[in-house]
């Protein structure tokens, strides 16, 4: 694909990553409570990687066009979100001075929760968050060349998502490092920045789930 329109789609892309949504907050908690951020970061990419799937082979199109599947799954990602966020501000845990929290969806007792866990969630997030269906609908069509590129759409579809993919990894990860580096030995911050990621993803998931019955 042309070079320049990969760096422009590049610009924007980060743009839309370094918003704090709903992913932000998911990282923040994982970090805040000691859970592997790589693991969570690995959970919302492969959420993006279903959504690059879907618009690579043009089904996205038609989940748009289908408003009771974009219903369901706007009310199952906002429920989860309002499921997530009630937990967090429950039991706004933070690092112990060893670092060592309890991990984003940690059961009642404190203790950590799976890797496995932590990965199904990010995914659960991503995946069922349909206004990362509509970032691949409304942006990334943008910067598809339909006709005269050597490239057809759905390969160029699929590099542009691997590119949303790379940048939501590499933004994450930072934001998860930097959460733990700064803040560990702050248990106040630490359990502010907590209830604040908890009382965001409570607040994306009303916000999604009215949005979209409004619409009905």
């Amino acid at each position: 694909m042309d070079s320049g329109l990969l760096l422009s789609f590049l610009l924007v892309d980060l743009l839309l990553v370094c918003v704090p949504g709903a992913d932000w907050a998911y990282v923040v908690t994982t970090a805040l409570r000691g859970g592997p951020v790589a693991r969570a970061v690995a959970g919302l990419v492969c959420g993006y990687a279903l959504h690059t799937v879907l618009a690579a082979a043009g089904l996205a199109v038609l989940v748009a066009g289908s408003p009771r599947l974009l219903t369901a799954l706007t009310v199952a990602g906002a429920g989860y979100l309002l499921w997530l966020g009630w937990g967090v501000l429950r039991r706004p845990a933070v690092p112990t001075a060893a670092g060592k929290g309890a991990a984003a969806g940690a059961p009642a007792d404190g203790t950590p929760a799976p890797d496995g866990r932590l990965f199904l969630g990010g995914a659960t997030i991503s995946g069922l968050n349909p206004k990362g269906l509509l970032l691949y609908l409304s942006v990334l069509p943008q910067f598809l060349t339909l006709h005269g590129h050597r490239l057809p759409v759905p390969a160029q579809t699929a590099a542009l998502g691997l590119l949303h993919m790379a940048c939501c990894a590499a933004v994450y990860l930072t934001v998860g490092t930097l959460t733990r580096t700064l803040l560990s030995a702050r248990p106040s911050a630490a359990r502010a920045v907590t209830r604040t990621s908890g009382a965001a993803m409570l607040g994306i998931g009303a916000f999604l789930l009215v949005e979209r019955l409004a619409m009905l």
